[in-house]
């Protein structure tokens, strides 16, 4: 599995850290002991504050740059760290930037709407414009495109979170990037865990990590979609991943696992647990989750391990996606 093959260009700090989280799980330890957790600090990327989309943003903005574009267009939500990341990316690059962002929440707090990751977008030099809810917004981008090609731009069009075949390279890398730091200390992973919601990290882990018959299997804790389609999502994303990565038919359905009983009212919408998990890692770590993502995900593998779900003697990696610039669109459900 040579990624070598595929167009890259390095935007992110890597390889991150991966480090045990000893404070965190004495805590949750009951009588009899408990797993011991660690943690993918991909918060630590280094681009705007660092994240995931960094991974997958490598690989998407090489393309981009292999076609000549001279312009880049996303979407995600109203505090998408997706965004903020790609359009931190753009200005590394020179090209411009077009930001859809869609309001999944209704929430009109300028603390929201303007605060956090769009402040960010905005510094980057990023053009925002809005979306109601429900807007098919690929259909959106598309139709931003075709006005800019008449402008005489060469737009390249980046799906909402870099979740795409191209972009999901970036967690085939970061797979084969974990199993080497897990080697180099002789750590047995047992269970990795994470955050997922447009599919493409969880996609990329999951086909890096079956390639490399590593044996580890992969939860991802839902932040959107009901579990049997957050489930197909991945899988046909992870199918579409390894066919273009030359390995057709490496991943089967018992690959994919994903567990969305942490969603709540919805995407973007708080949840006691979330808030509990921040605060919680924010206090025994020192480490920042993000109230979207990161945050729902921490909630889901803190309830599994006081469920006992994990095995006392296992090792889980919990891979931190950031974003947690997003907090200071939430300051209510954190007061």
């Amino acid at each position: 599995m040579n990624l070598a093959r595929f167009p890259r260009i390095r935007l992110g700090h890597m390889p991150t850290p991966l480090e045990p989280m000893e404070n965190l799980s004495r805590h949750l330890a009951g009588p009899n002991g408990g797993p011991k957790l660690w943690i993918k600090r991909d918060d630590c990327t280094g681009l705007s504050t660092g994240g995931n989309k960094t991974r997958k943003l490598e690989f998407l903005m090489a393309e981009a740059l292999a076609q000549g574009a001279d312009t880049v267009i996303t979407q995600g939500a109203t505090q998408s760290n997706h965004a903020r990341q790609t359009a931190a990316a753009a200005a590394k690059l020179g090209l411009a930037c077009h930001i859809l962002l869609e309001d999944r929440t209704g929430y009109t707090d300028p603390a929201y709407t303007d605060s956090g990751n769009v402040l960010l977008d905005r510094l980057h030099g990023a053009t925002i414009d809005r979306r109601p809810g429900g807007a098919d917004m690929q259909a959106e981008m598309e139709k931003l495109a075709a006005e800019l090609k008449t402008q005489g731009r060469k737009p390249y069009v980046i799906p909402g979170g870099g979740s795409n075949a191209v972009g999901a390279l970036g967690y085939v890398n970061a797979a084969l990037e974990l199993v080497a730091q897990a080697a180099e200390i002789g750590l047995r992973i047992d269970h990795v865990v994470h955050a997922t919601g447009s599919a493409g990290t969880q996609a990329g882990l999951v086909t890096g990590l079956t390639a490399l018959n590593s044996g580890i299997p992969v939860l991802g804790i839902g932040v959107r979609a009901p579990k049997e389609q957050q489930e197909k999502n991945v899988l046909a994303l992870a199918e579409k991943v390894a066919t273009h990565l030359g390995l057709p038919g490496i991943v089967k359905p018992e690959h994919v696992v994903a567990n969305c009983d942490y969603v709540g009212q919805g995407y973007g919408i708080p949840t006691e647990g979330m808030v509990a998990a921040v605060k919680l890692l924010a206090e025994k770590e020192g480490i920042l989750l993000d109230p979207v993502y990161s945050g729902k995900g921490m909630a889901g593998l803190i309830d599994l391990v006081r469920k006992g779900h994990f095995g006392k003697d296992e090792n889980v990696v919990f891979i931190h996606t950031g974003g947690s610039v997003g907090l200071f669109g939430y300051p209510e459900a954190f007061n």
